[in-house]
């Protein structure tokens, strides 16, 4: 990533399980099916390591592309997600051991939206625009995992609320 890069955007969860069950299921091809509350299908490209690719169809209609490009068993991954030929998101997926049946998943996420602009300009559609809708979508994201994991039942559309983005309220 840049090292001019700017405020990357996070967010972790502490989950009641072991690094490798949690490891097995952020892993598994095809696995925001189950887990992810703004995703109608998560299509596998190809799927082997850093080399893997899928494509997520949100329910708002839009399509990303993620391609992986780091791959670390056990631990974590690194990928590009974008459009096709458009702008690429660098999204870093982190796994930490914190006791025997307890670990914590952290997502990052290095948004190039508005990194050419001016830091006196850009601070402000970041901090109150940016940064509070991508929060919102992770956090989603990791109570989708959480839930799976500790309950084995797939997660609905817009379990923990909506996102105008991804998966707006249902009509």
């Amino acid at each position: 990533m840049n090292k001019k890069f700017k405020w990357p955007i996070s967010s972790s969860i502490l989950i009641d399980a072991s690094v490798s069950r949690v490891w097995e299921t952020i892993s598994a091809p095809g696995n925001l099916n189950n887990v992810h509350p703004f995703c109608k299908e998560n299509t596998v490209v190809t799927w082997s390591g850093d080399k893997s690719e899928d494509i997520i169809l949100y329910y708002s209609g839009r399509e990303l592309l993620r391609e992986f490009f780091e791959w670390q068993e056990g631990t974590g991954y690194k990928l590009m997600i974008g459009r096709r030929g458009g702008r690429k998101t660098e999204v870093h997926w982190e796994l930490d051991q914190v006791a025997l049946e307890k670990c914590v998943l952290k997502i990052t996420l290095f948004v190039p939206h508005l990194q050419k602009t001016s830091i006196l300009i850009r601070w402000l559609p970041h901090f109150l625009y940016m940064r509070p809708r991508m929060k919102k979508y992770l956090d989603s994201v990791l109570r989708g995992f959480e839930y799976f994991i500790t309950t084995g039942k797939p997660v609905q559309r817009n379990q923990f609320g909506s996102h105008p983005w991804f998966s707006p309220k249902d009509d």
